[in-house]
């Protein structure tokens, strides 16, 4: 029986059939039996509709088709290609679900991500009016750019399977392997409309008149240009690389569209930077000093360094049983990243001082005295007044 709450919630009296149907759901979860946990789910729906919530009926049996819609494209890509060495399968595939990961690039940057999205979706529209559809998409960049992130925004975006080609595999030991391997990876992708991601794309596209480089090189980039030109639009393919400089001429020309990904300016970095802090409550993002003060410490630093640097700070924060994310911290980890080698004492102190960290939150972080601390400073002063 379903009872309505003062909020609006409904929950179910022990003893009710919908209260052994949720149990049976959760057992099924848990156990791994999908089919059991839909066919429960079906049946709370149905409750829903006799008890004239059909709201929340329609929204059960929604999940249920996407889920549905899911197992069916899953099973059209089973029976992964694998490396005949390895025995290794050379691609991985995951479902487009939403998540809360945010990409930051700037306006031209999105315009023509969402340009190369919408060309896509109305490719029919395009092919109609004698314009060939985009669906291929080389991505370049230092690392760290979000490159493999903008792979999965496509494949959310679309409601297309990603379909990552595992170049570990894909790149065999063995003659004459490698060029089978990459017919087979696009042999399966064509089973069925998905996004394909090449990453490392520079592995197999190389330019084919290296002089350090085999004949086997030639045959796997003229295998690799055969089969570019084969793929179906139905599909998107997206490779990418951090050394595009590597790549065959002809590589290029395979691609409708190409996008360089930059290491983030002043602005997509103070956004980083806002963003991220969000890991813990803190104080420093509401001074403006200390803002600017991090967002001239990052430059240079891809967004997945700062994503990186700002946990790091956070956990060693979490750690020293600070309730708030310490803005030297987040400091500390920015002179760890610019001198991973090497923790000087003295150069630690200078460098946080130097950028708004106050003595005693650098004894802290650098776990010496505060006297210590106080001892650099001084010499610094009378260092910068000679």
């Amino acid at each position: 029986m379903i009872l309505r709450t003062s909020n609006g919630i409904f929950k179910t009296k022990e003893g009710g059939s919908m209260y052994t149907e949720l149990l049976k759901i959760i057992a099924g979860g848990l156990t791994g039996k999908p089919q059991q946990v839909k066919n429960y789910a079906r049946r709370i729906a149905q409750e829903y509709v006799e008890n004239g919530e059909s709201r929340i009926a329609d929204k059960i049996t929604r999940l249920l088709t996407e889920s549905d819609t899911q197992t069916a494209t899953l099973d059209a890509l089973t029976a992964k290609p694998f490396d005949q060495e390895t025995r290794l399968a050379t691609v991985d595939v995951t479902v487009p679900q939403e998540s809360n990961e945010r990409l930051f690039f700037d306006d031209l940057t999105e315009m023509r991500i969402g340009e190369f999205i919408k060309a896509y979706q109305m490719r029919n529209a395009l092919m109609k009016k004698g314009i060939e559809a985009n669906s291929r998409l080389l991505l370049y960049g230092p690392p760290g750019t979000g490159k493999t992130s903008l792979a999965r925004y496509v494949s959310v975006q679309t409601g297309l399977p990603l379909v990552t080609a595992r170049l570990d595999a894909l790149v065999s030991s063995l003659l004459g392997d490698t060029a089978k391997n990459i017919r087979r990876v696009f042999e399966y992708a064509g089973q069925q409309p998905c996004v394909l991601f090449l990453d490392e794309f520079d592995a197999i596209a190389k330019v084919r008149d290296d002089k350090n480089e085999l004949g086997e090189l030639k045959r796997v980039v003229n295998s690799l240009i055969q089969n570019i030109d084969g793929f179906d639009n139905s599909s998107i393919l997206i490779a990418a690389t951090n050394h595009a400089q590597l790549l065959d001429n002809a590589i290029w020309r395979r691609f409708d569209t190409t996008l360089a990904l930059s290491l983030p300016n002043d602005q997509i970095r103070e956004e980083l930077i806002t963003y991220f802090a969000q890991v813990m409550p803190n104080s420093f993002m509401a001074d403006g000093r200390r803002r600017a003060e991090l967002v001239g410490l990052f430059k240079g630093m891809a967004p997945a360094v700062i994503k990186s640097l700002f946990n790091n700070a956070a956990r060693n924060c979490v750690l020293a049983g600070d309730e708030q994310l310490e803005f030297g911290s987040v400091v500390l980890q920015a002179y760890v990243q610019r001198h991973p080698e090497t923790l000087d004492d003295k150069a630690a102190i200078q460098y946080l001082l130097a950028h708004a960290v106050t003595q005693a939150d650098t004894a802290k972080q650098l776990k010496v005295s505060l006297r210590k601390v106080r001892e650099v400073a001084q010499k610094e002063r009378k260092h910068g007044k000679s």
